[in-house]
């Protein structure tokens, strides 16, 4: 014989069971990635005390500050606090500065987005894996060079006796010269010198994400007749194109931050008016002086972070309406 109320009883229990354990997971998901939480709490301290807590101090700019008063205690600077701008963009030679910023930024880029690519592509073309792996090695060994060995090895190689460089000038009939004291050759010297150090690295990661080219597409290639030019035109190039987008969008957003410590190391006296950049301007002016400004110096900073932000927003919204690639 059946028991119906026996079955009616077990089947209405059921669905409560069911229901009580739907109800106890909220709780165990709060702290089911407390550990993930607790590993990135490091990071997220050390970003907010070591770069957004000392933005606070970006309030130097429009005073004029003094060591000894502190910086809440400091006067504010005339014309409403905005005096340091004022004569930053009125200096002399504040055009020159910024001229021999951007011709140094500009072709910086120029070349950093273009030939690393090129070398990328070149370098997934090789077929035999030794020589692939050697070739990769030596390319991006210089990256860990010190810069202050670069520039120590310009000099040396520049020598006007026993330079290497001046060497072979003279073997092929040319005259010597002091080639880092040359302002037309500054320019050159440094960017040639930078892709000399960093080409290699930068092309690492195109090569990687060539390595992810589904290969099923150059085979159907190959089936329908086209050559290695054309496959690698047609499916390796825009496969790297919207990671050379990003890049070059955050390069642009870099462009008036040229990197100080090579600039700095290369000047000498005679190359001081093509090489005087913003960055190296304000450590003259803050750090490089018996009174230092340091008023000044931060709003030249300041100044400088405002227009890399203008040019990153303008160049990520040109490139999001042009190739639908962007940073956000």
């Amino acid at each position: 014989m059946s028991h119906p109320q026996k079955t009616d009883l077990i089947t209405s229990s059921l669905p409560q069971q069911a229901e009580g354990t739907v109800k106890r997971r909220p709780s165990g998901r709060r702290f089911r990635n407390l550990s993930l939480y607790l590993l990135l709490l490091p990071t997220v301290v050390y970003v907010f005390l070591l770069h957004y807590l000392p933005m606070g101090g970006l309030i130097i700019a429009f005073k004029d500050y003094n060591s000894f008063q502190g910086i809440f205690q400091s006067p504010w600077a005339g014309m409403g606090g905005f005096e340091h701008f004022y004569s930053f963009v009125t200096l002399p030679n504040f055009w020159a500065i910024v001229r021999n910023t951007l011709v140094l930024s500009v072709a910086s880029i120029a070349f950093n987005t273009v030939l690393p690519i090129i070398l990328a592509l070149m370098i997934n073309e090789i077929r035999v894996g030794w020589f692939k792996k050697t070739v990769q090695t030596i390319s991006y060994a210089p990256y860990f060079i010190s810069v202050v060995v670069v520039v120590g090895m310009l000099f040396s190689f520049s020598d006007l006796e026993r330079g290497i460089f001046n060497n072979i000038i003279a073997a092929f009939g040319g005259t010597r010269s002091n080639l880092m004291e040359s302002q037309n050759l500054f320019a050159f010297i440094y960017v040639a010198s930078g892709l000399w150090q960093g080409l290699g690295w930068w092309a690492i990661i195109y090569v990687g994400t060539l390595s992810n080219v589904d290969q099923n597409l150059h085979e159907a290639a190959v089936i329908d007749g086209a050559g290695r030019l054309r496959r690698i035109w047609c499916i390796n190039l825009p496969a790297i194109l919207p990671m050379a987008i990003i890049m070059f969008i955050l390069s642009i957003g870099n462009m008036l931050s040229v990197g100080f410590e090579k600039v700095y190391l290369m000047q000498t006296d005679s190359t001081l008016a093509v090489s005087e950049i913003i960055s190296t301007y304000v450590y003259r002016v803050s750090l490089g002086s018996r009174l230092p400004e340091y008023s000044y110096a931060a709003a030249i900073g300041l100044f400088n972070s405002v227009i890399n932000i203008i040019l990153l927003v303008t160049a990520n919204l040109i490139s999001r309406r042009v190739s639908e690639t962007s940073l956000w």
